[in-house]
C-alpha cells in the first residue's frame, strides 16, 4: 500500500473537525514534517485562526513515533485530548492502517490520591492521621467539597481534578493529593494497584502520543529523574509561555510558616536534640525575616548567611534522624513520617542552593501586605532564588536526542524569532557549529486580514506615564473610547492597582458600562458574563491577557493603559537586564522589550478571533508612537491598520458598535419570531 501524503491526511482530519483547510496551516504541516524527518528543531508562528493543532498533530501521527505534547492552558490540554486527537486518529486511521493511542500526563498532585481519602491527612500539632471529612463541618464550604470529592472518588476513572466538574478549592484539594515527595510509593502504599496517578503513568508508557503540561516538562528536564516517556518528538505548543514556566519550576522560596510547618512536622518523629536545633534555627530564620528589606540581595548578608546556614545544617540532622528513628505509636507512620521528610527536604534545599551562592542565581526578599491581625504579621515574607537564565538549561536538556517543535500565535518579536530563540538557548537562526542545535522559524501567518480588521490606535496626545504617577487625561480618554465602542471593552493594565482604580473611576463615571473586575469572580464566570452582554468591560491585568477568546460583538476594544515593561526593581528581570549589559549587549531591548513586545503581542491578540470580528486595540501611551523602540515593539504586533488619530478612532468605534447592534437586535428579532411561531 502506497502510503498517503500530507496533503491527503491534513485533508482527511481538517474534515472530521468540520473545518477549512487554511493555506497557514499547510504551510505549517509541511514545516513540521520537514524537522521530523531531518532530526532539527522549528520554530513556527501560527496566527490565530491557522489551526495549528492540526498543523502538527498530522504530521507527527504521520511520522510514527512517540510524541510529547506540552501545552500552558488547561483549556488546549482539554481541546486536544478530548477533540481534536479523538477525531483525528478516526480520520488517519483508514489511512495509516493504526489507530494511535494518545494520555494525558500530569504531575502527581493533580491526581485525588486514595490513601489520603482513605486514611487520612497528617496532622501538624498531633501524632497520626485525622479524618479531614470529620473535622470539617458538613454545612462549610471545605466540608461540602470533601463530601462531594468523595463521592466523586467512586465514580472517576481518571482522579483528575480538573475532571471535577465545579472544581474545588485548592485547600479543600490538598486535603486528598500529595506531592510526589510526599507519595509513598506504589510498592508501599495499600492503594499503589488503584493509585490514578500510577495508571495515567502506565497509560502514557503505552501511549504514541502523550499531552502534557509546561510544568511537567520542566520538571522531567530540570530534576534528572525522568517522568516522561522516552520520546523522539517533542512539540511544545502556547511556546511563548516555556521560558516564564521553566523559571516557576525552578524557582526557590522559603517563608517563615513553611519552616515552621517543617519543625511541627518533624517534632514527633526525630530525637529531642535533633528537634531543638531545628526550631532554634527556625527562630533565628524568622527573626531576620522580620528585620529584612525588600529587594534583591546581591551578596547575602552575613547574618541572614548564618541563619540559613544553621537551617540547612538543622534539617540534614533532622533528615537523617527520621530515617533512622521508628514510632509504633504513630498511626500510618510511613505516610506521617513521608510528609514530614518532604516539608524538611524542600526547606534544606532552598536554604542549601542560597547559602552556596551560584553566580547563576539571583536571591531577593519580598514581603507581602499582611493577610490579618498580628498572627499573620509575618506571613508574607519570603526569600525567593531563581535562576538567572533558564536558556543554557534548555539548550542543554530540550534539545538533544529528540526533534523539537516550538509553536505560538506570537514568537516572532520585532519581526524575527531571534530574541525567543535566545530565550530558548538558541543561537541566532543559521549559526553554524558542532554544538549548536540547528532550527528555522517560519511564519505561517494568519487567514485574517488585520489590515482591514482591526486599527492600532496609540493615544499620542497622552502625557508620558510616570510610575504610579496620577493619570487622569488617561482616564478621561478610556471613557470616551468605551462611550464610543459601546462598552465592547477588554482593560489590560499593567499592575492590579491600576485595573483597580480605573474600574472604580469609570463605574463612577459611566454607570450605564457595566465594568467587570478580574477577582472578583472566577475567570471563567467573568468571560461568561462579558461576553453575555455586549455594553459590558472587563478589567484586569498580566494574568488575563492570554486565555481570554470572546470571538463576535463582546469584544470590539481592547485597551492597554501602557507598555508593560517591566518594573525597575523587579530583582529577576533587573539582574538579567544587567547580566545582558556587562556581556557587552543591549539590556533594555534584549530583556524589558523583549518581555513588553511579548504581553502586547498577546494583548492585542484578543481582539480579532474570527473572520467577522472588527475593533480597536488602543494603547494609552504615546511612547509606542514616539520612542525608538516603538517600532519593534509595533513590528511584533498583529498588522493592523496605525493611527494616532483620536477623531477618527472614535468615528471607527461608533460605526463598529452600530453595525453590532444592528445585528444583535436582527439576532434577537429572529429569535422573538422563532419563539413565536413556537407559541402559536
Amino acid at each position: 500500500m502506497t502510503k498517503p501524503s500530507l496533503p491527503e491526511l491534513l485533508h482527511a482530519a481538517v474534515t472530521a473537525v468540520g473545518g477549512t483547510e487554511r493555506p497557514g496551516q499547510v504551510t505549517m504541516a509541511e514545516a513540521v514534517e520537514e524537522a521530523i524527518d531531518g532530526g532539527s528543531h522549528l520554530l513556527v508562528q501560527a496566527g490565530t485562526g491557522t489551526g495549528k493543532s492540526l498543523g502538527y498533530l498530522v504530521p507527527a501521527l504521520a511520522h510514527g513515533e512517540r510524541v510529547v505534547v506540552a501545552t500552558a492552558t488547561l483549556a488546549l490540554q482539554r481541546q486536544l485530548v478530548e477533540r481534536d486527537l479523538p477525531r483525528t486518529v478516526d480520520a488517519l486511521h483508514p489511512q495509516l492502517r493504526r489507530r494511535p493511542e494518545f494520555a494525558m500526563l500530569k504531575g502527581r498532585s493533580n491526581y485525588l490520591c486514595l490513601h489520603r481519602l482513605h486514611e487520612g491527612v497528617p496532622q501538624d500539632e498531633e501524632e497520626g492521621l485525622f479524618d479531614q471529612f470529620e473535622a470539617a463541618a458538613p454545612t462549610s464550604r471545605l466540608g461540602q467539597d470533601l463530601l462531594r470529592m468523595r463521592d466523586w472518588a467512586d465514580e472517576t476513572e481518571t482522579g483528575d481534578r480538573d475532571d471535577l466538574t465545579p472544581g474545588v478549592s485548592d485547600r479543600a484539594w490538598s486535603q486528598v493529593s500529595v506531592s510526589s515527595r510526599e507519595c509513598l510509593g506504589a510498592s508501599k502504599c495499600a492503594y499503589g494497584a488503584e493509585c490514578f496517578a500510577e495508571t495515567a503513568r502506565e497509560r502514557a508508557k503505552l501511549a504514541e502520543v502523550v499531552v502534557t503540561n509546561h510544568a511537567l516538562l520542566a520538571i522531567d528536564a530540570i530534576e534528572g529523574a525522568p517522568v516522561l516517556p522516552q520520546h523522539e518528538v517533542l512539540i511544545v505548543d502556547e511556546a511563548h509561555e516555556l521560558v516564564s514556566r521553566v523559571t516557576g519550576v525552578a524557582t526557590g522560596e522559603l517563608t517563615p510558616g513553611q519552616v515552621n510547618r517543617a519543625v511541627r512536622r518533624a517534632a514527633k518523629l526525630v530525637n529531642e536534640k535533633a528537634a531543638d536545633q531545628l526550631q532554634t534555627a527556625a527562630e533565628g530564620f524568622e527573626r531576620l525575616m522580620e528585620l529584612a528589606l525588600p529587594g534583591r540581595l546581591e551578596e547575602i548578608p552575613e547574618d541572614l548567611g548564618y541563619a540559613l546556614m544553621a537551617l540547612r545544617d538543622a534539617c540534614r540532622t533532622v533528615i537523617s534522624a527520621i530515617g533512622s528513628t521508628r514510632d509504633k505509636s504513630v498511626q500510618d507512620e510511613d505516610a506521617v513520617r513521608k510528609q514530614a521528610l518532604a516539608s524538611v527536604e524542600s526547606v534544606h534545599d532552598v536554604a542549601e542552593r542560597i547559602t552556596n551562592g551560584s553566580e547563576w542565581d539571583v536571591v531577593w526578599y519580598e514581603r507581602h501586605e499582611p493577610r490579618g491581625g498580628s498572627a499573620y504579621r509575618y506571613s508574607g515574607a519570603s526569600l525567593r532564588v531563581a535562576p538567572m537564565s533558564v536558556s543554557g538549561l534548555l539548550r542543554e536538556k530540550l534539545f538533544t536526542d529528540r526533534s523539537v517543535v516550538l509553536t505560538s500565535a506570537t514568537l516572532k518579536l520585532g519581526g524575527d524569532f531571534n530574541g525567543v530563540g535566545a530565550s530558548l538557548g538558541l543561537a541566532p537562526e543559521g549559526t553554524e557549529g558542532d554544538d549548536v542545535p540547528q532550527w528555522k522559524g517560519v511564519d505561517v501567518g494568519s487567514p485574517f486580514d488585520y489590515r482591514k480588521q482591526g486599527i492600532l490606535y496609540v493615544a499620542k496626545h497622552l502625557a508620558r506615564p510616570a510610575r504610579d504617577g496620577d493619570r487622569g487625561d488617561m482616564l478621561d480618554e478610556l471613557t470616551e473610547l468605551i462611550q464610543a465602542a459601546g462598552g465592547r471593552t477588554l482593560g489590560l493594565f499593567s499592575s492590579m492597582r491600576a485595573a483597580q482604580l480605573a474600574a472604580e473611576e469609570l463605574r463612577s463615571r459611566i454607570p450605564e458600562y457595566p465594568i467587570l473586575l478580574q477577582g472578583e469572580e472566577t475567570l471563567g464566570e467573568l468571560i461568561k458574563n462579558f461576553a453575555a452582554d455586549p455594553r459590558t468591560c472587563l478589567f484586569g491585568t498580566l494574568s488575563l491577557w492570554q486565555g481570554v477568546d470572546v470571538p463576535g460583538s463582546s469584544c470590539q476594544l481592547v485597551v492597554m493603559d501602557k507598555i508593560p515593561f517591566p518594573r525597575p526593581d523587579d530583582p529577576l528581570m533587573s539582574a538579567r537586564q544587567k547580566a545582558v549589559e556587562e556581556a557587552g549587549g543591549n539590556g533594555f531591548m534584549a530583556v524589558a522589550a523583549t518581555h513588553a513586545a511579548l504581553l502586547m503581542a498577546q494583548g492585542a491578540g484578543r481582539l480579532v478571533r474570527a473572520s467577522g470580528d472588527r475593533g480597536v486595540v488602543a494603547v494609552l501611551d504615546q511612547r509606542l508612537a514616539t520612542a525608538r523602540y516603538g517600532s519593534y515593539l509595533k513590528a511584533s504586533l498583529p498588522d493592523f491598520w496605525f493611527t494616532t488619530d483620536r477623531n477618527q478612532v472614535r468615528k471607527s468605534l461608533a460605526a463598529i458598535d452600530a453595525k453590532a447592534k444592528q445585528t444583535e437586535d436582527a439576532a434577537a428579532g429572529q429569535g422573538e419570531g422563532a419563539e413565536q411561531t413556537q407559541g402559536d
